[in-house]
């Protein structure tokens, strides 16, 4: 048998042994009712990235959308996979908030850094004209500031031009436009530093991320 497959199997035989069991009662009543997920987490489909684990919410709290990049193609560009997700989420389930979240050490950055090593990538390739104009912007920043030169490496600040662009691209689409109108919707922007577990936050309109504390946690 193939080797990754046998580890799968023998991963969902401890699910069904040790991890169902105990919330059997919850997965018997998240079938019995609608999904009602308070928030869409729009993140990389990097393999180290777990949107549950990092936010420790629970099954139907979080409805996930994972791409290369974590990226929203403005609406009207690339209409499909990404842009049916968002308008399910707020229109038909409702969440009330977004998150964009991207992460260090992205291979989608990198890539947008090294055009040649996506070369031979075509869909790749294409796919990242959707952060082009953060490269520009970070390219910049980065060039006229002898701070950010010090301070910063390029990949780090295209990586929040990056969130912040598709932040702005979110925010053309009909579904979610409206619901930010009617003020039954929140965005924000993440980055996460998978090495350290830190992560920082930007609202909406906001230009900067700030760092989450560690405080301890708000009992619900």
């Amino acid at each position: 048998m193939d080797e990754i497959l046998q580890r799968l199997e023998e991963g969902v035989r401890r699910f069904q042994a040790d991890v169902f069991p105990q919330q059997a009662e919850m997965f018997a009543q998240a079938v019995s009712e609608k999904q009602s997920p308070h928030t869409l987490f729009i993140t990389c489909a990097d393999s180290r990235i777990d949107p549950i684990a990092l936010t420790s919410s629970s099954t139907g709290e979080i409805f996930v959308a994972r791409n290369i990049g974590n990226m929203v193609p403005a609406y009207g560009e690339m209409l499909g996979g990404v842009s049916a997700v968002i308008e399910f989420a707020v229109s038909s389930l409702c969440v009330r908030h977004i998150v964009v979240c991207g992460h260090s050490h992205c291979g989608a950055m990198q890539g947008l850094l090294d055009p040649a090593s996506v070369a031979t990538m075509p869909t790749v390739e294409s796919w990242l004209h959707n952060a082009h104009a953060a490269l520009i912007v970070a390219e910049t920043l980065h060039a006229e500031s002898p701070k950010a030169q010090t301070s910063h490496q390029l990949i780090d600040i295209l990586t929040e031009q990056n969130v912040l662009l598709q932040m702005q691209h979110l925010k053309t689409h009909p579904s979610v436009a409206g619901a930010i109108a009617r003020r039954h919707l929140t965005i924000s922007g993440w980055i996460y530093s998978i090495g350290t577990g830190e992560v920082r936050i930007a609202s909406d309109g906001e230009q900067t991320f700030t760092l989450i504390g560690t405080k301890s946690p708000i009992s619900v």
